[in-house]
């Protein structure tokens, strides 16, 4: 079946946006193709610094004819109602058929030729094709990202004939712009096109930019016994900045490796998008540098090495600056400066933050095993550095360079180490850190970023989240949970996460949302409430039912460590024969008693034993209730979740039989009353595991 062939080509696309485009770019041709009613085999779409392109194999030549059978009102309707369907359907009344009393239109529409609709396809995806930022360029109206030069558009080896605000669709592409070989290439199908690009230096497939990439800077570090330092951001990006990538390895000074590692490939990858370099019989950088070129030099590179390097060496000189300037000022000067510096209108001032952190992290030490003191000093130094001359030019070394001046400052490793980390992590795929000092600053950090959002109302909604709250609620689960750490943690924000926030509601009257909060009891069960939902995520994400999650949660216990524990014992337990019919009898039970409880109040107290003509199911299940309560209870005591359980599947045998061989609703009360006590017990015993009621199945 015939192939079609369309190439968008303009002038450099931003490489951030090229993998994004390729997506929308197939999205956007799917969707209007498939509406149209055609198909396909496959469907490939490739991005690069220069174009667009889509392939699609397999696309029949036209749409099938289409019947389509509408139905109208019935023959007995009033004449508007069948004026109206006539006019809906272009038919007349004599062209409509009639059964049971109601009218039927057969709409009969031929096929239409692909290659009409792949003009009118290609016409309105670059009309409304959602480039984050797009411009307009000579007389036309047209907008794309930077301007199209033509478009290249063939089915079944035909150029489909269409244009475009004075662009015409043709069978010609471009080569590379330096190393082609200048002259417009004339295609016939897409392995021509492929061809004749790779024999003019342009690898259409990211993937082979990529390829390319890395085996030759890894060939150019193997040379001189070095090794490329891996990073796949920068590697993305530099595939869609080159159509020929030709990694070129050049030399720096060495006296720039005096410079923090993260200052150094920060500044190369920033700026200049050049790879760090290490030598792998040695801790550290290599004073080397790699840079993606898109032409093959005749020299081997020398010359673009060279005069890379020289770029390199004034960034280098403009870090080297910020790094001594900083050592000059210090920290007290960078925390005076704070209180000018507004964290949100409502939430007052950077140095109002810090005061909050560095006592909600002292509350926190005891809980973590961290020195209060030197978890307060971290906390007091944590946002100072975000004043620093360095942080202001590189943002993302917030922490990271405060770790390194409260180091030079004297401070011990454990401070300067939670000044670094506290805000880890960062998400999903961030490292956890351990260290105690560390962790009571970035709960802290945290927490109070959560309380305070939380307080004026500036929760998450959809998927909305400005002030990244879902983050630092998964932080702090993950800091909570990978250090085993046990906390109450509606304790922690009633306790101690909302008396940071006291102050600073006397003298400030524009926190009205604090005032008229109706509790900080709602607040706090709102904030873990937020914490069950991520928990929820998280532990689906690792395989775990959300309903399990919401059965603990249901019990009031907010210790995630404990919560945890408690899902994976009763996922285990589920998972067995017995937990799952015990299951079910909870769920009958259960049934019997809303139903009864509709009633009136269900009966309680003790169940009676020995009665005349008790059965001996009933008799059984009321000792095994007795019995597995005491072992429910002592378990729960040592917080032993799978001996619970175990004492829970010994029910599963007397729940069966009961319900096998007893009537509940018994036409005699007093029968009928202690048995529904029986199943009221049973619930309970199970409730203090888990609320089974929030378990499917």
């Amino acid at each position: 079946m015939p192939q079609l062939l369309l190439e968008i080509f303009s002038e450099e696309i931003p490489a951030r946006m090229q993998q994004g485009a390729a997506r929308d770019l197939e999205r956007m041709v799917s969707d209007r193709l498939k509406a149209a009613g055609l198909t396909w085999d496959a469907l490939t779409t490739y991005a690069g610094p220069r174009r667009l392109t889509l392939v699609i194999d397999g696309l029949p030549a036209a749409t099938p004819d289409r019947e389509e059978e509408v139905k109208g009102p019935r023959a007995s309707a009033p004449e508007q109602a069948l004026e109206g369907f006539l006019r809906k359907t272009g038919l007349t009344r004599d062209q409509l058929t009639e059964r049971d009393g109601v009218l039927f239109a057969v709409l009969s529409s031929k096929g239409r030729a692909t290659t009409d609709l792949v003009a009118e396809t290609v016409d309105q995806v670059i009309r409304t094709f959602p480039w984050p930022k797009s411009m307009r360029w000579g007389a036309g109206t047209l907008r794309w990202v930077r301007p199209i030069k033509r478009i290249l558009c063939l089915f079944d080896g035909k150029v489909v004939p269409f244009e475009i605000d004075g662009i015409q669709s043709d069978a010609i592409t471009e080569g590379h712009r330096f190393l082609g070989s200048g002259e417009l290439l004339r295609v016939s199908d897409f392995v021509d096109y492929r061809t004749q690009l790779e024999k003019n230096f342009v690898l259409l497939d990211v993937a082979d930019r990529k390829l390319r990439i890395l085996e030759q800077a890894n060939a150019a570090c193997a040379v001189r016994g070095l090794a490329l330092v891996d990073d796949d951001g920068l590697l993305d990006e530099v595939a869609g900045l080159a159509e020929w990538p030709t990694p070129i390895l050049g030399d720096m000074d060495p006296q720039f490796l005096a410079l923090p590692p993260e200052v150094v490939r920060l500044s190369m990858k920033v700026h200049q998008k050049y790879f760090a370099v290490r030598d792998p019989s040695k801790d550290g950088l290599a004073p080397n540098f790699l840079v993606v070129a898109n032409v093959e030099a005749t020299d081997g590179g020398k010359a673009l090495a060279a005069g890379n390097s020289r770029v390199l060496s004034a960034r280098l000189n403009d870090a080297r600056f910020f790094w001594d300037e900083d050592q000059k000022v210090g920290f007290d000067a960078w925390n005076a400066r704070l209180s000018g510096v507004t964290f949100h209108a409502k939430l007052g001032t950077l140095a109002e933050r810090v005061e909050r952190i560095a006592a909600l992290a002292r509350e926190i030490a005891p809980l973590v095993g961290a020195d209060a003191d030197e978890a307060e000093t971290a906390a007091r130094l944590s946002k100072a550095d975000l004043l620093s001359g360095m942080v202001s030019e590189f943002p993302e070394l917030q922490g990271i360079m405060g770790g390194y001046y409260a180091r030079l400052a004297g401070h011990s490793d454990a401070i300067a180490d939670a000044v670094r980390d506290h805000y880890k992590p960062q998400g999903p795929a961030d490292t956890v850190p351990t260290a105690p000092v560390t962790v009571a600053v970035a709960l802290a950090d945290k927490l109070d970023t959560l309380v305070g959002f939380f307080a004026i109302d500036e929760k998450p909604t959809g998927s909305k989240d400005p002030f990244a709250l879902r983050r630092a609620a998964l932080g702090v689960i993950r800091l909570v949970l990978e250090n085993r750490t046990s906390v109450n943690l509606q304790e922690l924000v009633l306790d101690h996460a909302l008396n940071g926030y006291d102050a600073h509601l006397a003298e400030d009257q524009s926190m009205e949302r604090f005032k008229t909060f109706p509790s900080a009891n709602r607040l706090a069960l709102e904030i873990v409430a937020f914490f069950a939902d991520r928990l929820t995520v998280l532990l689906r994400d690792q395989g775990q039912r959300h309903d399990l999650v919401a059965a603990v949660f249901a019990l009031g216990d907010d210790d995630l460590v404990r919560i945890v524990r408690r899902v994976e014992a009763l996922a285990a337990f589920l998972a067995t024969d017995d937990g799952a019919n015990l299951l079910a009898g909870y769920k009958r039970a259960s049934n019997i008693l809303r139903a009864e409880e509709k009633k009136g109040p269900l009966p309680t107290g003790m169940v009676q034993t020995g009665r005349a003509n008790q059965p001996e199911a009933e008799t059984t299940l009321a000792f095994a209730v007795g019995a597995a309560r005491t072992a429910v209870e002592a378990a729960l005591e040592t917080e032993d979740f799978a001996a619970a359980m175990t004492a829970l599947a010994r029910l599963r045998a007397p729940v069966d039989r009961f319900f096998d061989d007893v009537l509940v609703n018994s036409d005699v009360p007093a029968e009928r009353e202690n048995r529904l006590k029986l199943l009221g017990q049973v619930r309970d015993v199970m409730g203090q595991v888990a609320d089974f009621g929030q378990i499917a199945g």
